[in-house]
This record gives structure tokens, sequence and C-alpha cells, in this order.
């Protein structure tokens, strides 16, 4: 076994799973934790338990000050501001709870555009829409390499279209989409672009204010947090939607999307990871540009496994890859299928070589049935910044 470079066995050791000796090529499915973001979820329920943010004791306001660190935080994340960033279960939930307010707005005469590369986060909230009257229209990626085409988006835009909904990466592939290039082109034609962030977030930071979108998401348990989602709206828009909300909550003000009592805890493992990723931008405090370096940083780990992991699969027998064969419009995650062995069945087989891929569709319906690859779906690897190469390479072994 080839040793691990030295800073890459230390930022290693802050993963304790990472310890199990399995190569853990799942990570589109989910992050690993840092121990600070472990320790932060376990010292704030041994401190507080359930107590809730209440303004009128100590406990309370100690824990209302910790929504809004978090809320703060996750700004910086996104390059936001605070007041318009929603934190919730899950970014599908928050999806859902905007197309409420997209419902009670559009009707039969509208139109939306859901990318052919959409996890059904993405897609299954806005085609809610089609019981209100909207049209959904689909724009293909091309195939072999299952790109997506201006053109072909032209080709669907009319004065009728009210949003176009697209992916920074797809899930299940690991495209990449020129994010700044298609809200340009949508807003020239008088529409919204909402962007999923989910799968591109762990490789390269959102920045909502050089994409140009009117709505982003992104999920903090795809970036090493715990299972929470977060929504982005524009301040352009967040006073004009009618989101289904609590009473007391004033229109426009972002917490009407939070529905529920926060998952505090959570939220304090959040701002744990979010620390770890100020210590690997190398700053002494959370900034936009200590996360700015630490996405470059992450860049710079990822390149040579992700490289590696493409290259490996395309070049071995009997594997076929799905998407683009460079590098280039990639994140590190390979879509693959090995000849005459159904993808569970090989995830199966690489599980007891202590490999850990994942097998199926991952709610990449569109684009894998465009591929005629659904519902079996297909084996899919996955990278971190904490990958190691030798990871990559007991995969190409097993396969």
């Amino acid at each position: 076994m080839t040793p691990l470079p030295p800073s890459l066995a230390v930022l290693r050791a802050q993963f304790p799973p990472l310890a199990s000796g399995r190569a853990y090529l799942d990570n589109a499915a989910g992050g690993l934790l840092p121990r600070r973001a472990i320790e932060a979820v376990t010292e704030h329920l041994t401190r507080y338990g359930a107590t809730n943010a209440m303004p009128g004791h100590q406990p309370g306001r100690e824990i209302l000050a910790l929504k809004g660190r978090a809320r703060a935080a996750t700004a910086l994340f996104l390059n936001a501001e605070p007041e318009d960033v929603a934190l919730g279960p899950s970014a599908t939930a928050l999806a859902f709870r905007l197309a409420a307010a997209f419902a009670r707005r559009w009707g039969p005469g509208d139109e939306v555009i859901l990318s052919g590369l959409e996890h059904e986060a993405n897609a299954s909230p806005w085609r809610e829409l089609e019981r209100v009257g909207v049209t959904v229209k689909v724009w293909h990626a091309r195939q072999p390499d299952m790109t997506l085409h201006a053109g072909d988006l032209a080709a669907l835009l009319s004065p009728r279209t009210r949003l176009v909904a697209v992916t920074a990466a797809s899930n299940a592939l690991g495209v990449t989409v020129d994010i700044p290039a298609v809200t340009a082109q949508v807003r020239a034609a008088g529409a919204w672009t909402v962007v999923d962030a989910v799968h591109a977030a762990p490789h390269a930071f959102p920045d909502v204010r050089a994409w140009g979108a009117d709505f982003v998401m992104f999920s903090p348990y795809k970036v090493w947090g715990p299972h929470l989602g977060a929504l982005w709206v524009s301040p352009e828009h967040r006073p004009h939607l009618a989101w289904p909300k609590l009473s007391f909550v004033l229109e426009g003000d972002i917490t009407g999307l939070e529905h529920g009592t926060p998952q505090f805890e959570l939220l304090a493992g959040w701002l744990g990871t979010l620390d770890y990723l100020r210590e690997l931008g190398g700053h002494e405090t959370l900034s936009r540009p200590a996360l700015e370096a630490a996405s470059a940083r992450i860049a710079e780990l990822e390149r040579p496994v992700a490289e590696r992991l493409l290259t490996g699969l395309l070049e071995t027998p009997g594997v076929t890859v799905y998407g683009p064969r460079t590098p280039q419009g990639r994140v590190g995650t390979v879509a693959f299928r090995v000849r005459d062995e159904a993808p569970e069945a090989t995830a199966a087989r690489l599980s007891e070589r202590g490999v850990d891929v994942a097998a199926g569709h991952f709610y990449a319906v569109q684009p894998l049935q465009d591929l005629g690859l659904y519902p079996r779906g297909v084996v899919r690897a996955s990278i971190a910044h904490y990958t190691a190469l030798e990871e990559v390479e007991r995969l190409l072994a097993g396969v």
C-alpha cells in the first residue's frame, strides 16, 4: 500500500469513518463528517437536549443565537446575505415549499423547462405545477456525452417561460453545467432560473452573486455536514412570493419557508463543518475568502484522484462509462456498467472487497431514462477531497 502524503494523512485523520479501512466512494450520496462537526452535535445535545429557541430564558436565547450564526455562515458559503437563506430538513423539502409559492402565481399558459440532467429534487416539485395548468418541457442533454446545449434551450424558451430548472452538476453522471451562461440566457428571455447545487457544492462552492440565478439550493450533508438542506432566494423575488407559512410570519420573511422547529443540533454540527473548512482554507476566522481558499484546496486535492478514476475506468475492458470521456466538464463522479453484470451485483461484489460504491438511479430519472438505463441505473463511484489515490486503485482492481 502506497503511503499517503503527510498533508492528506492529517486531513483524513479528521474523518473517523475513514479509520475503518474501507474505501468510501459514495460521496455523492452523502459526505463523511469531520470530528469537530460530530463533537458539536454531541455537545449541543449534552448541553441543551431538545430545548427550543426562546427569548425568555438564557438557554433559549443561546439557541436562537445559534440559529442566527448558522444562517449567517450558510450565507457566507453561498456568497449571499443571511436574510435570503432558508435552512430546512432537505433541499427537496424546501423546493416543494417554493413550488407551492409558484403554484399561487402561475397557471394555464405558463411554462416551465427542466434540464435533462436533473435529480428529482429539481424536477418533481416543478412538475407539481402541472396540477394548476402549467406546461412542463424538458431540455434534453445530448448523447453520448450527456451535455446541455444553449441552442436546444433557445428552441424551448418562449414569452410564456416562467422558470428553468438546471443542475450545476449531475448527481448521477458528474456532468457539469456552465451556470452563468444558462442564467444569462434565461434572464434575457424574461424567465427565472432555479439551480440545484447539491452535487456541485462539495467540489466547487456556490457563488450566487457570480451565478446570476434566482434560486439556488444545496445540501450541507453533501458538504460534510449533518442532514440539512438550504435554499437561497434572490432578494429581488423574496418579498413577492407567497409561500405557505405560519400566520404571524411577515410576507417575504425567509423563515416562512422553515416549517416547524429547526434541528438545532444539526445546525451546530454544520457550524463545526464550516469551521473545518475555514481551517482547510488556512484562515483564522470564517469568511467568504476563507471558504474560497478551502474550495480551491479541495479542487487541488481532487484533480489527480478524479482523473485517475475516469481514465482507469475508461481503460478497463468490459466497462462502459457514461458522460464526457475527459475530465473537462466533470466533477469526480463517474457512472459506469460492467458488461454482463447488473449494477447492484457490481456494487455488492466491490463492497465485499471493502470498496463501497453505489448502484441504482439515484433519483436522476430523466437522464437515465434518456440513456435507456432506468430504472436499474448504473454503478456510481464518487470521490471527495479526502479520497486517496490508493482507494481508486482498489476500485479499479476490483472492477
